[in-house]
């Protein structure tokens, strides 16, 4: 059929042509058994080692997370003990501090009283001495009193004027 120059094929390519359909099926076929020689196998063998350098990186990964785990596991209760260590030390630090302490306040109290018992015991020493000086004063002048009155005659006058004058002397000596 020819009209107005150009040559009409029958049939579309929406046509179904058997021919064609076999043919393309026969090249499809070769082409698959030549991939499949050539490209299958390296692709697969590719893939297969893809998936296992995949499996072993996540194999790894995993062993590396619970390994990670284990340290982080130790790690807290390394610091748990120490934690429980430097309790232990603080605690045992306080009560050194407060014994010593109370050691020293005894201590201390003990001194003050020695010192106290000291003082009140010079003190006590001075106070004898003080009232024997006094006595030893006052039994001579007992005795020089005395002896005036004695040297003196018995007249009234006379032993007067000795008292007076033994006070004077008396209060004169306290000066």
């Amino acid at each position: 059929m020819l009209t107005s120059g150009i040559i009409l094929l029958s049939g579309s390519l929406l046509d179904p042509n058997p021919g064609l359909i076999f043919w393309t099926a026969v090249t499809f076929l070769i082409v698959l058994v030549i991939l499949k020689k050539i490209a299958w196998g390296p692709i697969v063998s590719m893939l297969e080692e893809r998936e296992k350098g995949i499996q072993s990186a996540i194999d790894r990964a995993h062993k590396a997370k619970e390994e990670a785990e284990s340290i982080l596991k130790k790690n807290r209760e390394l610091l748990a003990r120490a934690d429980a260590e430097a309790e232990k030390v603080i605690r045992e630090g306080r009560e050194y501090a407060d014994k010593v302490r109370a050691e020293l306040s005894e201590k201390a109290q003990i001194e003050s009283q020695k010192m106290i018992a000291a003082a009140k015991e010079e003190i006590e020493q001075e106070k004898r001495r003080a009232l024997d000086v006094l006595r030893n004063e006052v039994a001579d002048m007992a005795v020089k009193g005395a002896e005036k009155i004695i040297r003196a005659t018995l007249d009234a006058e006379k032993q007067k004027v000795v008292v007076n004058e033994m006070i004077r002397e008396m209060a004169s000596n306290r000066n």
